[in-house]
């Protein structure tokens, strides 16, 4: 069924419905902001330093990986390596703007850079989505982009109270919501078991395993660099037809 066609530039509809595209994820965002609420709490970020961070940055999984790296004081290595490793994590967004530029290229600049100022992988994946399926409303794509904001920068507030509350939050399964909601987002990218479509997740498997045994024997957050070149060496090597 192809989603219905919000026309006009800024149109109100088109932008509640990107809202409505949303709901399906807040909950798991909701979580995933909690999470990183919790471990900002552990770190020992205060309430307003998290929330600001949450509310400003917006990154999600680098946003835990430069909060994991975090240390009291902050050296000038420290820095450069989470200025690396976030830059990193945060490659993809590269070409997932990329990707946007035939729907994004004619609408208006305020739409376009608030947009993609506001994109995650949940929200580029629901455009896509929306976009495959006939849409043509960029405001469609912002009210998406808003509405996970607000509720990733809502979450992060009880999530640092919690913090503050669970001394081991590993105990509990907290430690695991990251991973496991990325492992979700995996799914709506499923396209059936033909060898053509399963040799597409060769550079996943090859990124995966780089970044397993670099965590094995290199301390620290190498693994996440490992695993992006591997990856993107595995993606560069494949043939257009494999």
């Amino acid at each position: 069924m192809t989603e219905p066609d919000h026309r006009g530039a800024g149109a109100p509809g088109g932008f509640l419905h990107g809202v409505r595209l949303s709901i399906p994820v807040m909950i798991p965002l909701a979580l995933f902001g909690s999470a990183f609420g919790t471990v900002a709490a552990q770190k020992g970020l205060t309430l307003a330093e998290a929330v600001s961070m949450t509310a400003i940055v917006f990154a999600g999984a680098s946003q835990f990986v430069a909060v994991e790296m975090w240390t009291h004081p902050l050296s000038a290595s420290a820095v450069a390596t989470i200025v690396l490793v976030t830059a990193t994590v945060n490659m993809r967004f590269v070409l997932m703007s990329a990707s946007l530029r035939p729907w994004l290229a004619g609408a208006p600049a305020w739409q376009t850079y608030s947009g993609l100022l506001l994109m995650t992988d949940p929200g580029w994946l629901i455009a896509l989505r929306y976009r495959a399926e006939g849409g043509k409303d960029a405001t469609v794509f912002l009210g998406v982009g808003v509405a996970q904001w607000l509720i990733w920068v809502a979450a992060a507030a009880p999530g640092y109270v919690l913090g503050t509350l669970v001394a081991e939050p590993a105990r509990f399964g907290l430690d695991l919501i990251m991973p496991t909601f990325f492992a979700a987002m995996l799914v709506p990218l499923w396209r059936g078991a033909k060898a053509t479509r399963l040799g597409r997740a060769v550079p996943w498997a090859v990124a995966g395993v780089a970044a397993l045994i670099v965590a094995e024997l290199v301390e620290g957050w190498w693994f996440i660099v490992a695993g992006a070149l591997a990856g993107s060496i595995a993606a560069g090597l494949r043939s257009d037809d494999g």
